[in-house]
């Protein structure tokens, strides 16, 4: 048997691929792959391992000797599995491992915003501080989480690590009604977590009651831009909103125009649409107020990097003893 990983890059530094190497017979490693030699470069190879190179179903029809496909995420998007069914190859992903990390980037995002942290950061730099004439800057209005209210967008695993998180810092949890289920518009639904008995209050009920709106939902058809002006409008004015998910989940021009027009009070996000943003984007403009954007690096602690890395090949592990 012979393996390959399309996109190993896509893995970052810091750390290391024994297991994976251990796991996966006769590993080649490519740090990046071209959409058109996806193909050529699974070829003869049992195992294919990928994180975001597409697998389509022409490659697949190609590729007869392929058996599994070992993705190094949670996502699948980027795997055409009528096609994996059809013949007969294997699809692995990788859940949970990177929910400590998310957690840690949302409040990250979340601490940023209500103290202002960028601005005062900037205001040093700049010599604005020097030239004060108290030993202080208070200009930028700072917030306290405690006391507010979190409304949270998808209560999978990173959802509940979101709530308890919140909740030790003395916020108020409140869960949206999951997007494209079948819920009453009036009445709150409930419904067992791993946690307790959660209410499920709807989208539109709930965006005017939170401080943080923070989303935490997959991206589909029921979710694609699940937040536009008609929610923005909804939103406090003093309100936040942070996306740790998936850009798609947001109207990016509505939210622009939102943070311009000061209709809401922030905006902290990990994604955007377009991964990387090489056309131009309205949030990308530079002339935002409080708005906070980091490269899709939410996930990628070390810790949890390894954690995908060493599920991985457990999952190789996994597939070669037929389990």
């Amino acid at each position: 048997m012979k393996s390959v990983f399309l996109d190993r890059a896509s893995m970052g530094d810091g750390i290391h691929l024994d297991r994976l190497r251990a796991a996966a017979p006769a590993l080649t490693e490519y740090d990046y792959t071209a959409p058109e030699q996806v193909a050529e470069r699974i070829a003869d190879h049992d195992i294919a391992i990928t994180n975001k190179s597409r697998i389509c179903a022409e490659t697949m029809a190609r590729c007869k000797q392929l058996k599994l496909i070992a993705v190094t995420a949670t996502g699948l998007n980027n795997i055409d599995m009528e096609a994996a069914h059809r013949h007969g190859i294997q699809v692995a992903n990788v859940q949970h491992y990177a929910t400590p990390s998310i957690v840690q980037h949302t409040f990250s995002l979340m601490l940023a915003l209500t103290t202002r942290l960028v601005d005062y950061h900037n205001d040093v730099r700049s010599g604005e501080w020097a030239r004060s004439s108290n030993f202080c800057l208070l200009h930028h209005p700072i917030r306290e989480l405690s006391g507010k209210t979190l409304g949270i967008v998808g209560h999978g695993d990173l959802g509940q690590g979101v709530a308890r998180a919140a909740s030790a810092f003395g916020m108020h949890v409140k869960i949206a009604a999951r997007p494209g289920a079948h819920y009453s518009t009036d009445t709150p639904a409930v419904l067992e977590s791993t946690d307790s008995q959660v209410e499920r209050i709807p989208l539109m009920q709930l965006l005017p009651q939170v401080d943080v709106l923070s989303l935490h939902c997959l991206l589909s058809p029921a979710t694609e831009r699940l937040i536009g002006a008609p929610q923005l409008r909804l939103m406090r004015r003093d309100s936040l909103l942070i996306n740790t998910a998936r850009g798609g989940l947001i109207d990016e021009q509505a939210l622009a125009d939102a943070l311009r027009e000061r209709r809401i009070g922030g905006a902290g996000l990990d994604v955007l649409s377009e991964e990387p943003p090489t056309h131009p984007n309205p949030l990308l403009s530079g002339d935002l107020p409080n708005l906070i954007i980091t490269p899709h690096c939410a996930w990628g602690s070390c810790e949890a990097r390894q954690r995908l890395l060493d599920h991985t090949a457990n999952n190789i592990r996994d597939f070669l003893a037929g389990r």
